[in-house]
C-alpha cells in the first residue's frame, strides 16, 4: 500500500534544487487557498458511538483550516442507533427534525447501523430536502461491530483482531458498503439530485488495520490495540482516522497538515491517519469528490 507519492523527476534530470520546487509548491498552494477561500457550512450531526465523537474533532480541524462560517448547528447522539431510531425519538428530544425544518443546515450526519436498508435515511433525506434543496446528507459507514457479521468469525475477545484477516475485514466491509449504496442511489434517482453521500470511514479503518499487519504504522503493533472493546470502540487513532474521513466529506478538502488534538496519537501517526482518509474518501465516488459514472 503506497502512502506517499514519489518525485517524477529525479535529481538528474532537474537543475532546478529540490528545495526551491518545494517552496514554489507552498507559495502556489498557499496563494490558491487564498483565492479560493472555503465556505463555512452549518453542520448537523446525528449517529451512534462509533460516530458522535467526530463534531467536537471537526471543529479542532475547521479551526486550524481557519474556515470562516462554520457553524456547529447541533448534534444528538444515540447509542448503537439506526438512523430511525432518530426520527423516531420523541417530539420533546428530537433536536435533528427542528434543525432541518428551519432550513438552517447546510450539511447533515447519520451513522448507519449494519440493518440496511434504514428508512430513517430516506425519512431525513426527505424532510431535509423539502426545507433546504442544497442540503447535503452524509451517511457515515462504519468499521464492522465485532469486526465481521454474526455466524462469519464475529469476535468476543478484543485480542482476537490480532488474528483477523484483511481480506474478511473488507469483504464485511463491503457487504454493508454496498447495502448504502444502493439505498443511496434510491434516494438520489428519487429526488432527481445527488444529495445522498457515503462516508467511507470502515474501508479507511481496513487500510489502518492492514498496516499494522504489515508493520507500517510506527508505534503500534497489532491491531486490537486499536479497540477499546470486542464490539469495536476506538481509540485515538480510530478515532483520529474517522474524523478526517468526515471533515474531508463535509468540506471536499485534505485534512492533510491540519492540527487535531487526539490523546495517545502521535504526530507521525496523525499524518499516515490523514493521507489514509484523504486517498480513501477522495477516491470513492459515493462520498462526493471523485466523479461517479452513471
Amino acid at each position: 500500500m503506497k502512502l506517499s507519492s514519489q518525485a517524477v523527476i529525479g535529481p538528474k534530470r532537474c537543475a532546478v534544487p529540490f528545495s526551491f520546487m518545494l517552496l514554489l509548491f507552498f507559495v502556489w498552494h498557499a496563494i490558491g487557498q487564498d483565492q479560493k477561500p472555503l465556505a463555512g457550512q452549518r453542520v448537523f450531526y446525528t449517529g451512534h458511538s462509533f460516530h458522535m465523537f467526530v463534531p467536537p474533532a471537526v471543529e479542532q480541524l475547521v479551526k486550524s483550516a481557519n474556515i470562516q462560517g462554520h457553524k456547529l448547528a447541533g448534534t444528538q447522539g444515540i447509542g448503537g442507533s439506526r438512523v430511525i431510531q432518530h426520527w423516531d425519538l420523541a417530539d420533546d428530544k428530537n433536536k435533528a427534525k427542528p434543525a432541518l425544518l428551519s432550513g438552517e443546515v447546510d450539511v447533515f450526519t447519520m451513522a448507519a447501523h449494519v440493518a440496511i436498508p434504514d428508512p430513517g435515511i430516506t425519512n431525513f433525506t426527505e424532510l431535509g430536502l423539502k426545507h433546504n434543496p442544497n442540503l447535503r446528507l452524509l451517511v457515515q459507514a462504519s468499521w464492522y461491530p465485532f469486526d465481521v457479521p454474526e455466524g462469519a468469525g464475529r469476535i468476543k475477545d478484543n485480542a482476537q483482531r490480532d488474528d483477523a484477516k484483511i481480506a474478511d475485514l473488507q469483504a464485511a466491509v463491503d457487504e454493508w458498503r454496498k447495502k448504502l449504496e444502493a439505498q443511496a442511489d434510491d434516494l438520489n434517482k428519487q429526488h432527481g439530485k445527488r444529495a445522498v453521500f457515503i462516508v467511507p470511514v470502515g474501508d479507511a479503518v481496513v487500510k489502518l488495520r492492514a498496516l499494522i499487519v504489515e508493520g507500517q504504522f510506527p508505534g503500534i503493533t497489532a491491531q486490537s490495540k486499536l479497540f477499546r472493546d470486542p464490539i469495536g470502540h476506538g481509540n485515538g487513532q480510530v478515532m483520529a482516522l474517522a474524523a478526517y474521513c468526515n471533515f474531508a466529506a463535509i468540506y471536499r478538502v485534505s485534512p492533510v497538515g491540519l492540527k487535531l488534538g487526539e490523546r495517545g496519537v502521535d504526530d507521525a501517526q496523525h499524518a499516515i491517519l490523514q493521507q489514509i482518509a484523504w486517498e480513501t474518501v477522495s477516491k470513492y465516488p459515493y462520498a462526493g469528490i471523485a466523479a461517479k459514472s452513471e
